[in-house]
């Protein structure tokens, strides 16, 4: 059988790298690599019609590492995130979200150090809208020198921001056991946003990407994020 094109995967599989856990790490915090959740394909493209059941529910992996204390965890995320507007917010109110999880990824290094990065994800039809946290003592003041020359200093409901470009990964499949193939997906938009107004250290980046690899609108991300941000646990009013 031919290859399964990138269009046909929805480049679903392009999504930001997990945070890091140190200054010297700050770099990988902000690439992106692609995630192949090929069960979760297999799903969405044997589905019949007929099996619609509505907008998503966060899902959760069972072995996902738990959140430490005081800090917000990835059902928290997800649940703010999969909001009934978020069609709305994104600018296809149409849409509703097909796929909705919310994870505590975890990282170890040489170092012995251990991160845990609390994530959530959520796909509409044609965007898929990410956030994640981080608490790696980083100001998002200083994180411009590891964002490129692109990145732009902005202000989020009076918190600290920077709005920057990644690029997704595009995984393509064969039918027939084949390799996977990889190559460039498309643009997806960060705002990262301190989580208080004094920018001590934590903060959370909000990504969205198109799955027709176009670049995403800039006033939907910063839509999402003055509705969102503001009821995640722990979040300081400017």
């Amino acid at each position: 059988m031919g290859d399964l094109g990138v269009g046909d995967m929805n480049d679903r599989q392009g999504a930001p790298e997990k945070g890091t856990g140190a200054w010297g790490q700050a770099i990988l915090a902000f690439v992106l690599f692609g995630v192949v959740a090929g069960g979760l394909w297999l799903q969405d493209a044997f589905a019949g019609p007929g099996t619609d059941s509505g907008p998503a529910t966060c899902s959760t992996s069972d072995d996902a590492s738990p959140a430490p204390r005081k800090r917000v965890s990835g059902a928290q995320l997800c649940a703010a995130l999969n909001r009934k507007d978020l069609p709305k917010l994104v600018g296809t109110p149409l849409e509703e979200a097909e796929y909705a999880s919310g994870s505590e990824s975890e990282s170890r290094w040489a170092s012995g150090t251990k991160t845990i990065t609390p994530e959530a994800k959520v796909e509409l039809e044609s965007h898929t809208v990410q956030i994640s946290a981080s608490y790696d003592d980083l100001p998002v003041a200083e994180s411009m020198d590891y964002l490129g020359a692109g990145a732009q200093s902005r202000t989020v409901l009076g918190h600290k921001a920077v709005l920057y470009s990644g690029q997704t990964i595009a995984i393509s499949f064969r039918l027939d056991g084949g390799d996977a193939t990889s190559g460039p997906g498309g643009v997806a938009r960060h705002l990262l946003v301190a989580s208080d107004t004094k920018d001590k250290g934590d903060s959370y980046d909000l990504v969205i990407w198109r799955e027709d690899r176009l670049p995403p609108d800039d006033a939907a991300l910063f839509r999402i994020a003055e509705k969102v941000l503001p009821t995640l646990p722990g979040w300081k009013s400017g």
